[in-house]
């Protein structure tokens, strides 16, 4: 919670913060706070009334499904064929250019991103990165 509702919504320190204030200045606050009270209510209002007109819309369609014999299940085939159509697609792996066997463990890169620590310390004693290539 911030400050400012935290003194807000506790009156005794509501009345610490607006203790140096006139009489005239705590009514004007008070006019701006239920304006502030009387717009949010409008808001809420058309929300409740949006959600309402939503319902009655839908309802409005669940008759006309009844009416036309039909129900939700007659529906889903065609959802589930338009979904599978969009499969997704992955790209190839990249090919591996170059291949070690250290111990009997073999390591390979793709030359992309870091280099194995394998790799590094076989350049680091002198061979060429061309001796591992596939």
């Amino acid at each position: 919670m911030s400050d400012f509702t935290a003194i807000l919504l506790h009156t005794r320190r509501l009345q610490g913060a607006t203790k140096e204030l006139s009489l005239e200045e705590l009514k004007d606050a008070q006019e701006k706070l239920a304006s502030v009270v009387e717009k949010r209510v409008e808001l809420q209002a058309a929300e409740e009334a949006s959600k309402a007109e939503k319902a009655a819309q839908i309802e409005a369609i669940k008759q006309q499904m009844l009416a036309a014999g039909l129900d939700i299940s007659d529906f889903a085939p065609n959802l589930e064929t338009s979904k599978s159509t969009k499969s997704r697609r992955r790209g190839a792996k990249r090919p591996i250019k170059y291949s070690i066997s250290v111990d009997g463990v073999r390591t390979d890169w793709t030359g992309i991103g870091r280099m194995p620590v394998v790799f590094s310390e076989a350049l680091s004693s002198g061979k060429q990165l061309e001796d591992f290539s596939v």
